[in-house]
């Protein structure tokens, strides 16, 4: 206990320098307004991906509709930011609150569905999302929703990808992350040990969904401007594959994930048309050779020693 308690403080001044030091770096000039461009992205990327892989990596259900829950976090924080003139953490919550109650609303219904078919009703949840955008006046349309105030800072994209990032750790390892868990390995053996297995998949998804609301506000809150093509399949595609990359069923490999394609984005916008090639590349090589990701099912060391701690407490 007493090394447990050490480690977390340790964890927590860590964290509390590597603000502070981002923040000196911003204030004097040294990250300048393209490097936080890339760091609010890879910050964004970080969220998503750690809330999908918790429906997809741990939970094992296969979705591709987290781009829709983005969209609809990054139209609502635009619209009680930039329409009706509140301030940032309402629309950060708002946004937040509206993906998870539309995690709901997909989850219930589509959760009984397993494999491709889940992830063709998420795919057609998502184009459904998508073209309500396109037609509705209110929100620009096809035209997009623009002049929305710039609130996403350095501390909003460090706050919103730690706590993100420390939430769902926390949740996994309780006994509703392991249920989440157990449905993972065999749903059929965990319904059997009386796991409501659709009452969890539906929470993983509404949690997953809650991030990725917050991922769109803090999207949104950055660029000015979103539009429906925005939050399309491809966008999906791109957190899917940062999750497969980095690892499923790993919150590190996320973290890893995302800040690598990121970087490789970055040096590949000179040619977008390869983008894409290359992607497909990266995930054909890590398939072959790393079929489980570059972290598979790991955690950093520091991780693992909490883990033994834990467990060593509780079998006293």
């Amino acid at each position: 206990m007493k090394r447990l308690t050490k480690t977390s403080i340790i964890s927590f001044i860590l964290l509390i320098v590597s603000y502070a030091l981002g923040q000196l770096f911003i204030n004097t000039g040294i990250i300048d307004s393209y490097l936080l461009l890339n760091i609010v992205l890879i910050g964004i990327n970080i969220i998503l991906a750690v809330s999908l892989n918790l429906i997809t990596g741990f939970t094992g259900q296969f979705s591709l509709g987290h781009a829709a829950f983005m969209s609809i976090g990054a139209y609502t924080s635009g619209i009680f930011t930039a329409k009706l003139g509140q301030p940032f953490i309402v629309g950060l919550l708002a946004a937040g609150l509206a993906a998870a109650l539309a995690g709901i609303f997909i989850g219930i219904p589509t959760l009984r569905l397993k494999g491709d078919y889940l992830a063709i009703a998420t795919l057609g949840f998502g184009e459904i999302i998508r073209i309500i955008g396109l037609n509705t006046d209110y929100i620009g349309g096809a035209v997009g929703l623009n002049d929305i105030p710039q609130y996403t800072s350095w501390t909003w994209i460090f706050i919103m990808t730690v706590a993100t990032v420390v939430l769902i750790k926390n949740f996994l390892k309780s006994f509703h992350g392991r249920a989440c868990i157990a449905i993972r390995e065999d749903e059929i053996a965990a319904e059997a040990m009386g796991v409501n297995t659709t009452y969890y998949k539906v929470m993983a998804f509404a949690i997953g969904a809650f991030f990725a609301g917050t991922a769109g506000a803090l999207y949104a809150n950055y660029f000015y401007f979103i539009k429906p093509d925005s939050f399309g399949f491809m966008k999906s595609i791109d957190i899917l594959v940062i999750v497969v990359f980095g690892g499923m069923g790993s919150i590190v490999g996320s973290i890893v994930g995302a800040v690598a394609l990121s970087i490789i984005s970055l040096f590949l916008q000179s040619i977008p048309e390869l983008r894409m090639v290359i992607y497909s590349l990266i995930l054909f090589a890590i398939m072959v050779y790393r079929p489980t990701g570059l972290m598979g099912n790991q955690e950093f060391k520091l991780f693992r020693r909490e883990a033994k701690l834990h467990a060593s407490a509780e079998s006293k």
